[in-house]
């Protein structure tokens, strides 16, 4: 499953291409991947532009001019593949043939024709991939969305704020505290890893025995390790491309 920074590097390649553009099809061709329906897809995403393409941890979403939101979550096997009119391709998500390949291929479940000609692909060969539709003033109240802490990176992820989500589950290992999204918001297995070992914390320590010195180490090795992992692109050991076509290349 991909993490914040690997599904940020995949906004932001998107957001370069994307935005401004209007959709001008919809083709949903595995049902559960987009579940809105047939009438609601064609009223309320056909012919409208994009107004911005954003992230909530693991989320991406893209936002719409008439103020819907369509939410994707890429699980295990997801893809985004965007193809321009000339040809020129560009992919994120889980690696795997369809990334170089026609499309649409037999993984593909959702595309998004734009009148530009450009056809962004959502792609899950293991289909537990979704896209929601919702207005963008329920995102907050989403089911997932409203269990989320801050991203680690936000100002709100203070010292204090993390010193109490330990202290709250302290029999707890520390590494399953900071994979909780509620505790933190787009960690997930790889960056947790690389922050306790930046700390010189054992993830299996219970969460509640560490110092107010680890607890300020882990804090900074969290951030500096998010933003690292952003800067270069997300992970390639996570097995996943940017959506500008290449590799991460943190490693």
């Amino acid at each position: 499953m991909p993490e914040g920074p690997e599904v940020e590097t995949i906004r932001r390649g998107l957001e370069a291409k994307i935005t401004g553009q209007t959709i001008a099809t919809v083709n949903v061709q595995w049902t559960k991947s987009f579940p809105a329906g047939s009438e609601a897809i064609q009223r309320l995403v056909m012919g409208q532009k994009i107004s911005a393409v954003t992230r909530r941890a693991k989320v991406l979403m893209i936002e719409l001019a008439n103020g819907q939101v369509m939410m994707f979550h890429l699980k295990m096997t997801g893809q985004m593949v965007l193809v321009l009119a000339d040809g020129e391709r560009y992919a994120g998500g889980h690696p795997s043939e369809s990334m170089g390949d026609p499309l649409p291929d037999k993984s593909t479940r959702v595309v998004f024709t734009f009148e530009s000609g450009d056809q962004l692909f959502f792609n899950d060969q293991r289909k537990f991939g979704w896209i929601k539709l919702v207005e963008a003033a329920e995102v907050g109240r989403d089911a997932l969305v409203a269990r989320l802490g801050p991203e680690v990176l936000d100002a709100a992820f203070t010292g204090e704020y993390l010193a109490a989500q330990l202290a709250r589950h302290a029999k707890a290992p520390v590494k399953s505290v900071i994979l909780d999204q509620s505790s933190a918001a787009g960690i997930g297995n790889i960056y947790a890893d690389e922050s306790l070992h930046l700390a010189k914390i054992h993830p299996a320590r219970a969460a509640g025995s560490l110092t107010a010195a680890e607890v300020k180490r882990l804090h900074s090795a969290l951030r500096d390790i998010m933003t690292a992992g952003i800067a270069h692109g997300g992970t390639s050991f996570a097995h996943y491309v940017n959506s500008l076509g290449g590799k991460g290349d943190y490693l």
